[in-house]
């Protein structure tokens, strides 16, 4: 069963009306959707690095984890469950922290991605050996050190998917630590 998202006007006020993800990305219609990263101690990004069926940006390092929100959905949840997902780590409210909230479009293809954006960074620790990929979406996990993702970001996003707002946030979070 295709995944089914609340669609919002350009406003980001939601219409009353769910399409599935098909419609949302052939209609351009838009949603919302959900990105985090997981920066430890020593300020190394966790990053994941998508499948290579994946239909946009296969084989490109891409945020810690994000995903979709479901129609009905509250973005923290999503957060969790993508999450669990993706890493199957268990975490939740109080292991994220809210930032950013922004837009974004993305067509590539006959896909148009319009998504309202919640960005928040994940605060528990994540040890890379309890990290358990699903395989159809993360192909790789690696910590990245600050250094490696702002040259690579400076780089025209070197092997980095071209999502520049997450990025962009991200480059901004790095150069305060």
């Amino acid at each position: 069963m295709d995944e089914e998202f609340d669609v919002l006007n350009e406003l980001g006020e939601f219409t009353g009306r769910i399409a599935t993800r098909e419609d949302c990305h052939k209609k351009g219609l838009w949603h919302r959707a959900v990105y985090a990263f997981a920066i430890n101690e020593k300020g190394d990004v966790l990053l994941q690095k998508r499948s290579s069926n994946k239909k946009l940006w296969p084989n490109m390092w891409d945020i810690t984890a994000g995903g979709h929100v479901g129609a009905g959905e509250f973005g923290r949840q999503a957060l969790i469950r993508e999450v669990k997902e993706e890493l199957n780590i268990e975490i939740d409210d109080n292991d994220i922290k809210y930032l950013v909230g922004s837009t974004s479009i993305d067509k590539i293809g006959d896909i148009t991605n319009k998504h309202y954006n919640e960005c928040y960074i994940i605060t528990k620790s994540i040890d890379i050996s309890d990290i358990k990929v699903q395989k159809e979406e993360v192909s790789e996990v690696r910590y990245f050190q600050r250094n490696e993702i702002l040259r690579r970001i400076e780089n025209n996003y070197e092997g980095l998917t071209n999502k520049t707002g997450p990025w962009n946030f991200l480059k901004r979070i790095l150069e305060k630590m």
